[in-house]
């Protein structure tokens, strides 16, 4: 049970964090540069689990490595962004492109 403590602290906390906690599940693998403990979540639940500029997420990271020091493993955690997240959106600029032609056309009446 030692061995997978780590995967049951990641899954305790965050199903206690997010609103779909029977979507939540990890995947922990080990190699040579440590434990890597992959966190798979609900889409919409992901801005819960990041937190505002990623506070919540790091929180996590530094609990887990508390956690792996203890049992003098190095830990670490990657949370998996589905296809069809709203950050792979962003990235390619859909929605960004169409508020900045949008902006433009308005702009038009102000001017003299």
């Amino acid at each position: 049970m030692s061995q997978e403590q780590d995967q049951t602290f990641v899954e305790y906390i965050v199903k206690s964090l997010v609103d779909r906690p029977d979507d939540v599940r990890t995947e922990r693998t080990v190699d040579e540069m440590g434990v890597l403990i992959t966190l798979h979540i609900n889409p919409e639940d992901m801005g819960q689990v990041i937190g505002r500029s990623g506070q919540t997420a790091k929180a996590i990271r530094t609990l887990l490595r508390v956690v792996g020091a203890k049992h003098k493993a190095r830990v670490n955690l990657k949370i998996h962004e589905p296809e069809g997240s709203r950050r792979a959106h962003q990235s390619h600029g859909e929605g960004g492109h169409q508020q900045a032609e949008g902006a433009g056309d308005s702009m038009d009446d102000f001017k003299l």
